[in-house]
């Protein structure tokens, strides 16, 4: 028996799971009507499974936490359950959707079933129509979701769809088998995981190999262990989200980079510096200070561009960087320049390749001392960092389903630990879009950040004329 085992990193998403924390990660997308019948939109996503296999598998854990989950078919797969209808009160603008999101985000995913959901919302204003997308982290990561998207939707309005085949699911593992296989696997680890991390992505081999850069990472990193000042941002959370965005272009962003120097990255983090600091001044809070931020980085494999490009695989190939955002800085030019520096000294200290060749490393560990490594790690955490922002390349051309068009869609990251705000970006088709999470009981001025995150945008662009 060969089964199909989650890789820590995935794994770890599911033991962090509690009562307050979701791990799933999602997309909010708007279309151009008329809205397509429901049984169109069920046939088109009926025809593209069999490209995405993982959406007919479950999660299934091995007994006494012996080994790692494996994916295994779901036998009991029924799509009408994953696709769900749903429609908004009156007038259906920005508001009612942005409260249907926080409210369908709120519920965690039913491990007993594959873990994704698909809402389509009907009752948008000037005709148009909604999809909310939902799947669990330990899935896919952001950049593995965009593909995921582009996977289920067309590429032109008259997309060809391929015939919908009949589907046999594989056969499903005994608890006994599970546990033998794991025990197996442990009484030879030294030669199978050392094996498995010679067979991992380049970027990791090229991680291990140098093992003076991971050093200076694990220097960098350990600068975390000084906590910021206390702060609303941070703080206990509860299982109810609010949901906000805010929105600009991609040439303004390049029109910044260009005129007033920086990286596409650098732009949007100060935009956003400039949301936090309102956000703490309306709340009376000094602006004295800075906030820091984990920023996942992608570790996939890149192109000549840079452009990180898909492996095949859906799984989850991050690691991360901590920044802080210089909300004390009240000049746009100054909070640039301050991160610009600032990002070119983390990615010179070499901090994303060595959470990277840290997190490989834990394949080593027990699964059990795994699972309470990542409760430790995010509890330490909520000390340590105020927030999270994540930036995933979408793509530059429109995309369709059931043949209408795709107008523009926003990004969902979930909280976890004491971090009461967390940020997405998505760029698509000339657009960056901020979709804003925040806990439902702390965050009821979401808007003030979203409004001051467009408000940054625009000083920035004013500058450059």
């Amino acid at each position: 028996m060969s089964t199909d085992r989650l890789s820590p990193l995935d794994a770890s998403f599911l033991h962090i799971e509690d009562g307050v924390s979701h791990m799933h990660i999602g997309t909010v997308a708007i279309f151009e009507g008329p809205q397509p019948p429901f049984t169109d939109f069920v046939a088109m996503v009926e025809a593209k499974l069999p490209l995405v296999p993982r959406y007919r598998q479950v999660v299934q854990f091995v007994a006494f936490d012996l080994g790692r989950p494996v994916w295994v078919d779901d036998p009991h797969f029924d799509l009408e359950y994953h696709l769900r209808r749903t429609a908004l009160p009156a007038p259906g603008g920005d508001t009612e959707l942005r409260t249907l999101v926080g409210r369908v985000m709120s519920q965690p995913l039913d491990r007993s079933k594959p873990l994704w959901e698909i809402w389509v919302v009907e009752g948008l204003q000037h005709g148009r129509w909604a999809m909310v997308a939902k799947t669990h982290h330990a899935m896919v990561d952001g950049i593995a979701g965009t593909d995921l998207l582009a996977v289920i939707m067309d590429l032109s309005p008259d997309g060809l769809r391929p015939e919908a085949t009949a589907w046999t699911p594989g056969p499903t593992p005994t608890a006994g088998q599970l546990v033998a296989e794991s025990l197996l696997n442990v009484v030879r680890s030294p030669y199978e995981q050392l094996r498995a991390v010679q067979a991992s992505t380049e970027a990791i081999r090229h991680a291990l190999s140098h093992a003076a850069e991971v050093g200076r990472g694990v220097v960098a990193m350990t600068g975390l262990v000084r906590a910021t000042p206390v702060s609303s941002l941070n703080g206990p959370i509860g299982p109810h989200r609010r949901y906000a965005w805010a929105t600009t272009s991609v040439d303004d962003v390049k029109k910044v980079r260009q005129s007033l120097g920086g990286t596409f990255n650098d732009v949007v983090l100060a935009a956003i510096t400039n949301g936090f600091r309102q956000l703490l001044l309306s709340r009376g809070e000094e602006s004295d200070r800075v906030v820091r931020t984990l920023v996942p980085v992608s570790v996939r494999p890149r192109d000549a561009s840079g452009k990180a490009v898909g492996d095949g695989t859906f799984q989850n190939k991050l690691s991360a960087m901590f920044a802080e955002l210089p909300v004390n800085l009240e000049d746009p030019i100054e909070r640039l320049h301050a991160i610009t520096h600032q990002m070119e000294g983390l990615k010179e200290s070499k901090q994303a390749v060595a959470g990277e060749a840290l997190t490989s490393m834990s394949g080593f560990a027990p699964p059990m001392l795994l699972a309470l490594g990542m409760r430790l790690a995010t509890r330490a955490a909520q000390h340590n960092v105020n927030t999270v922002t994540t930036n995933v390349p979408g793509p530059q051309f429109p995309l369709y389903a059931a043949g209408r068009k795709m107008l523009r869609a926003f990004p969902y990251v979930p909280l976890g630990g004491q971090i009461r705000i967390g940020i997405a970006i998505f760029s698509y088709n000339g657009e960056v879009n901020f979709g804003i999470t925040g806990d439902y009981d702390s965050t009821g001025d979401l808007d003030v950040l979203s409004g001051a995150i467009e408000a940054g945008m625009a000083q920035m662009v004013t500058l450059t004329r």
